[in-house]
């Protein structure tokens, strides 16, 4: 890299942390700390939204897949917009009145305080595994690019993400992704893709050069396009960080749009993605490894400037993610645990000082596993693999079913969790039908508990 480019990505990085800054002047209460006071009208809440979806892995994993399957790489980012369509389409309506701040208050709300706590627990674990990645990928870019050691990039990395994240929660991730979508947007439609696509000849040339397979749809095969809609599709409607977005919309009609919105960006970003991998296919010798390609295409085809522009825009998917799953897996652990369970009624100043403590443990927490761990791609499918498994059914029927029994969600999120860790302990850690077994036990468990006749309180059996 140049020293215009290094200096590109050094001032970006200072941009984040001014506008960390402004936002901590705005989070003056919890609400505004963990829903921006649920105040977002429609640019700023599709942004937000659409920077926290399209992370590191939806870039960088994208052109892999372009790369290795051609146009069937688009299949992992579409099905997290399908599922985020399906979530303005289906669930929002039903939810947006009930003004909660996590997923787990729902379920503690429609079902008993056990199944807010087990829930809870379950999506502060995946929300720290995807906050871990991010600051892997993006340790690893800046290392890769800038010289620096590993360590010493996610270090930096991940203390620019919790600085404006502990400061001013979700005000400045809220503007901070604002100009990361921007910054996404601008590097991938208008530089990366347009460049990619004319360094090959042009779509004509792009067509008669690559394998009639990479214009296949379904070449990446019907197994994975499955496991993809398993995880993503149905982990996009139970996943904290995305409802915590949701949740800052000023209305109902702006979260429901928007969402939609979000969605078919999503799905346009997956095609952009993976026609660079296909164009890298081609302008990149035999051989080149397959994870590296959107950063050595990026290198060896944009002039200075451009290229320090481009490799921010990746920066921000990755730090967009990194600070909405931290604040997402803080706010669990501070609202659904120790506000539940321990300090009940402390004030609002201890309520939000008590948030950016645990949003401070939380990220240093990441961090170190980062560091330590460095590869947790297994863990994280794992983590989807619970959420999607056991959490998905008790979530659609806490909306939909009126006269559930009380204690079908904690036993059914319990007994699938179980199953879904013991099925993937049978099958391997990348298999898909623990998934499903997952699935299947939680409808089961919901249907007993329909013929178990609920107790009555004292209040109900006096009148």
């Amino acid at each position: 890299m140049s020293g215009l480019d290094v200096t590109v990505m050094l001032a970006y990085f200072g941009v984040l942390i001014i506008a960390g800054i402004v936002g901590s002047l705005k989070a003056k209460s919890s609400e505004e700390y963990m829903l921006a006071g649920r105040n977002l009208g429609m640019f700023m809440y599709l942004g937000c939204l659409s920077a926290v979806i399209l992370g590191g892995a939806s870039t960088i994993g994208t052109a892999q897949l372009g790369y290795e399957n051609g146009i069937s790489g688009v299949w992992f980012v579409t099905m997290i917009g399908l599922g985020i369509i399906g979530l303005g389409t289906i669930f929002i309506k039903r939810i947006s009145s009930l003004k909660v701040t996590t997923i787990s208050e729902l379920l503690g709300k429609r079902y008993n305080s056990e199944a807010q706590v087990i829930s809870a627990i379950v999506a502060a674990i995946y929300t720290l595994m995807v906050s871990v990645t991010q600051v892997i990928g993006i340790g690893t870019i800046i290392h890769a690019l800038l010289g620096w050691s590993v360590t010493a990039s996610m270090l930096v990395g991940g203390f620019v993400v919790l600085f404006y994240t502990i400061l001013g929660g979700m005000w400045s991730v809220t503007v901070t992704d604002i100009i990361q979508f921007v910054v996404m947007t601008v590097a991938i439609f208008f530089f990366m893709l347009p460049i990619s696509v004319s360094e090959v000849g042009g779509l004509k040339e792009l067509t008669a050069q690559l394998p009639t397979s990479h214009f296949d749809l379904s070449s990446i095969g019907y197994a994975q396009i499955f496991q993809y809609f398993l995880l993503y599709t149905l982990g996009m409607a139970v996943s904290q960080d995305i409802w915590q977005r949701v949740f800052t919309a000023r209305t109902e009609k702006i979260a429901r749009n928007g969402s939609i919105l979000a969605g078919f960006y999503s799905i346009a970003y997956a095609i952009a993605a993976s026609v660079i991998g296909m164009c890298a296919f081609l302008l990149l010798p035999n051989g080149e490894s397959s994870q590296n390609v959107f950063a050595t295409l990026a290198v060896q085809i944009l002039p200075p400037g451009l290229l320090g522009i481009v490799l921010a825009g990746v920066c921000s998917a990755l730090m967009s993610t990194a600070s909405g799953t931290l604040l997402a897996s803080s706010t669990l652990i501070s609202n659904d645990l120790i506000k539940k369970l321990w300090l009940k009624d402390m004030s609002e100043r201890k309520y939000l000082l008590t948030n950016r403590l645990i949003t401070l443990a939380v990220g240093v927490l990441a961090i170190v596993f980062a560091l330590w761990i460095q590869d947790v791609l297994i863990a994280l499918d794992v983590a989807y693999a619970i959420l999607s498994g056991a959490i998905f059914v008790p979530f659609v029927a806490a909306l939909f079913w009126k006269n559930i029994h009380p204690k079908a969600g904690v036993y059914a999120i319990a007994i699938s969790t179980v199953v879904v860790i013991g099925g993937l302990a049978i099958e391997g850690l990348t298999s898909t039908t623990p998934i499903l077994y997952g699935i299947a036990s939680s409808i089961a468990v919901m249907i007993g508990f329909a013929f178990i006749p609920k107790t009555k309180t004292i209040s109900e059996q006096v009148k």
